[in-house]
């Protein structure tokens, strides 16, 4: 017998559950993209945009995923030759690397494990021994979707400028944004990338790349970026398609304009602290599951978690086994261990990952958790008791 009917809940990191509100403002017909109200709702869409990156600098929208967002980043600042430290603390902190060797870019790797966050004395140092500054770029990621780790960017930033490097800092923010604070004038950063699908709460398909004056100059300085990737007129556009290098994603943008409204409605300082009270439920839980058996969080410093999702591990085959039967028995499911080992080996099943970005509340975490409970009971998982009740009084103190 399954218990899966009904509405299911979605509970990856990324692509998040979807507000009604979102849902509706894009099932409508296909708009006129020469003028009326798609045209005329795109300024205060994007200043809208940038109140989310908390930056009164340039934003630009792409029609890709994350990963073409970090490919513009880099096509507008950095060239074929140049050098691009690294550090990297999951998969796709090694992602966006791959990302500039195909551009022709040397990478600099440091590469922290999957784990812990970047070392900012290691960073410093590797920054201060490139005395010719050949580094052009640190490429940092915020939260790893894999690992779970959350990265101080204030503290690489101040690392950057205790050495008196000039490089730019890039952040990759496509899963904390609208869910762990970040503040991209405030703490210095000159690049960042997200993505629509998981703290804004829009389907997959719009890449963000948002840039101050610095890097504005490093792009007059290449010789040469593709029309597609150049960010020049779509941070000013004399035209409604420069804004995309064609025609618009129309349905997104509808989507995107309801799910700001949502966003601005509630506030990004109340947003951060949801999603903080929400993963404080979660690690409450498995900490209490961890006691009487193998479940154990990815990170185990709190300060170093992401608010918008949480790598665990618990040992092949119990991963794989848990998620199938929660998603098979009770509708939720629950993420892969992605990054955590590769595909092929016997430890791939041994990981899983719970999203909670964007549209979620108290009810939805607590429902995972009981399927989670349930799961670990009926699939006999040893676990400690009482981990309902610990994410309970959590959530009974905001």
């Amino acid at each position: 017998m399954t218990l899966s009917n009904g509405r299911p809940y979605l509970a990856i990191p990324g692509p998040s559950v979807m507000p009604e509100a979102v849902l509706r403002a894009m099932h409508r017909g296909a708009p006129n993209i020469y003028e009326g109200e798609l045209i005329d709702m795109m300024p205060a869409l994007m200043g809208d945009l940038k109140r989310v990156a908390r930056t009164e600098h340039h934003a630009t929208i792409y029609i890709s995923n994350g990963h073409g967002a970090w490919e513009a980043a880099l096509a507008n600042t950095i060239a074929p030759g140049d050098t691009v430290l690294v550090p990297a603390t999951g998969r796709f902190g090694h992602g966006w690397a791959e990302i500039a060797r195909t551009l022709g870019v040397q990478v600099d790797l440091l590469d922290f494990g999957k784990r812990a966050p970047v070392d900012v004395d290691r960073l410093e140092q590797a920054l201060r021994a490139d005395t010719g500054h050949k580094i052009k770029a640190v490429l940092a990621t915020h939260v790893d979707t894999s690992s779970s780790v959350l990265n101080d960017i204030p503290a690489i930033r101040a690392a950057m400028d205790a050495a008196g490097h000039p490089a730019l800092l890039m952040a990759d923010c496509i899963a904390s944004l609208a869910c762990d604070r970040f503040e991209m004038d405030a703490w210095g950063v000159d690049v960042m990338v997200a993505a629509s699908q998981k703290g804004l709460m829009v389907p997959p398909g719009l890449g963000f790349v948002f840039f101050n004056d610095k890097a504005a100059q490093a792009r007059a300085g290449l010789a040469r970026v593709s029309h597609y990737w150049d960010w020049t007129a779509r941070a000013n556009p004399d035209l409604f398609y420069q804004y995309f290098g064609g025609t618009a994603p129309t349905h997104h943008l509808y989507g995107l304009r309801a799910a700001l409204d949502m966003i601005h409605g509630e506030g990004m300082p109340a947003i951060w602290a949801r999603h903080d009270c929400l993963a404080r439920a979660i690690w409450a839980a498995c900490e209490v599951w961890g006691q009487g058996g193998p479940l154990e969080l990815n990170v185990a410093d709190p300060v170093h978690r992401s608010r918008a999702v949480t790598a665990l591990r618990i040992g092949a085959p119990h991963g794989s086994d848990l998620r199938r039967w929660v998603q098979d028995k009770a509708g939720v499911t629950l993420g892969i261990g992605l990054g955590m080992a590769e595909p092929g080996d016997p430890a791939w099943h041994g990981f899983f990952r719970m999203g909670h970005m964007g549209h979620v509340n108290a009810h939805m975490v607590l429902g995972m958790l009981a399927a989670v409970q349930a799961g670990l009971t009926a699939l006999d998982i040893p676990h400690g008791t009482g981990a309902l009740q610990a994410a309970t009084a959590v959530i009974a103190e905001a």
